[in-house]
């Protein structure tokens, strides 16, 4: 053959494959998932790329969760939205009123022709992310429960039983006096303060955080996370803070690295940092059911969730949405879902994955890694089903501030928790006078 004729056909083969590799239709997927958590939603994507021709799922990690929903607001209204946006749990309400912006995941789910069950679903998670009229509007994809992480090394260090954790708050404090008198300085801290001590708290104790049952009866609920028993526990915890047996490492997740470096021997936290503390922490560790005070009639009852969902951005064409259909599909199935609940600490997205990670023995095999899914299976209330609030985030901010005002000895607990309802409250007002009869 002539090198002319071999560099021709050599062309028309390079060009048929970049038709080829044209022909895949890319879906754009914005989230806030760092470290080993990247790696994981990255593994993912490459997984279904690898899986099928037609789609290419393309992660780009945008930030917070914070900061990606600001940036994606900005890019829907400059027309260049992704397809995928990761949204946590307190922007739902958020996104359900921004109705234009935002295509149901049922709907996605039926235009595209593949087969979707909300029914699958986990019921305490499906339930969080279903409208009033029983349309399920975003794609669960990565819920987490609150729960107890202890250092089992600085147990034993501090004569403790490194299989007993404490159970009750009590049994924190007495915990704690012992793991500092043993020269630890960090004896207990907790991440994501607002949803750890007031919104998991009053769930798991079957108390209102806020009335019309959370939220989810509708936009006039008002904040009530002030009540005596409230007060109560952040009292405790204010004396705690000024004994040096709570240590406040800042806002958000900032305490689980103290953790997790095995600076800070007990948090409370995302269950959802296992797989962090798994890979990187050099001491043996538990996990185990958050704390609760005893006197409490019906305690415990259930944790919520937190972590976020997958909403599916309008404006895009029909071709892209069955690409997305088709992702969420793959992430559904059983041993797909099973994978991520175990390598991550997620919990099970789906019944199935839940009834495969049993079946396997990994419960067994990693004590501790049930006590998420535990926690959330048992049969919610009105009080427990979780917390659906316009201006939520906002409203997070609020209660950090007071709550780092009351650590430090500027408020007590009562003034701090009447002041955060007051202008908690204040923002709820906002957003029910802007989305009234939208919702």
């Amino acid at each position: 053959m002539k090198p002319t004729l071999k560099r021709l056909l050599a062309t028309a083969l390079l060009a048929t494959g970049a038709m080829s590799a044209q022909a895949q239709t890319e879906i754009v997927w914005w989230h806030s998932m760092g470290g080993a958590l990247g790696e994981w939603v990255n593994d993912l994507a490459n997984e279904f790329n690898a899986s099928q021709k037609d789609y290419k799922v393309v992660p780009v990690f945008k930030g917070s969760y914070d900061e990606s929903m600001t940036a994606a607001i900005a890019a829907f209204r400059a027309g260049n939205a992704p397809h995928i946006l990761q949204v946590f749990e307190v922007g739902t309400a958020t996104m359900m009123a921004s109705r234009n912006a935002i295509v149901p995941v049922a709907d996605v789910m039926k235009k595209a022709g593949v087969a979707f069950d909300p029914n699958a679903y986990v019921d305490a998670v499906k339930g969080y992310y279903t409208a009033p009229n029983g349309q399920m509007l975003s794609f669960p994809f990565n819920s987490s429960t609150a729960v107890l992480h202890y250092n089992k090394d600085a147990f034993k260090a501090a004569g403790l039983d490194p299989n007993k954790p404490p159970k009750t708050w009590s049994d924190v404090t007495l915990v704690a006096a012992k793991l500092k008198s043993a020269g630890h300085k960090c004896p207990f801290t907790t991440s994501w303060q607002g949803w750890t001590q007031l919104e998991n708290f009053s769930a798991w104790h079957n108390v209102e955080f806020a009335s019309r049952n959370n939220g989810f009866g509708g936009l006039d609920a008002r904040l009530t996370f002030n009540s005596p028993l409230h007060v109560r526990h952040i009292e405790n915890l204010a004396n705690m803070a000024e004994q040096g047996l709570f240590v406040y490492k800042g806002r958000g997740n900032a305490a689980d690295a103290a953790y997790v470096s095995g600076e800070c021997a007990m948090l409370t936290g995302s269950s959802a940092l296992y797989g962090n503390v798994k890979r990187n922490a050099k001491f043996d560790f538990g996990i185990a059911t958050l704390p609760y005070y005893a006197d409490v009639p019906g305690a415990p009852q259930n944790s919520i969730i937190g972590g976020a969902s997958l909403w599916v951005m309008a404006g895009k064409k029909d071709a892209d949405y069955k690409g997305v259909a088709q992702f969420f599909a793959y992430l559904s199935k059983p041993d797909v879902a099973a994978r991520s609940h175990q390598r991550t600490g997620y919990l099970p997205v789906t019944k199935a994955a839940y009834e495969l990670t049993e079946k396997s023995g990994f419960y067994k095999e990693n004590p501790g890694t049930d006590v998420s899914v535990e926690q959330m299976i048992r049969k919610t209330t009105d009080k427990s089903r979780g917390i659906r609030l316009g201006n939520f985030v906002q409203i997070r901010t609020i209660v950090d501030e007071e709550l780092e005002q009351v650590w430090a000895g500027r408020k007590s607990a009562k003034q701090g928790l009447n002041d955060a309802v007051r202008r908690g409250n204040e923002q709820l007002e906002r957003f029910q006078r802007a989305h009234q009869g939208r919702l």
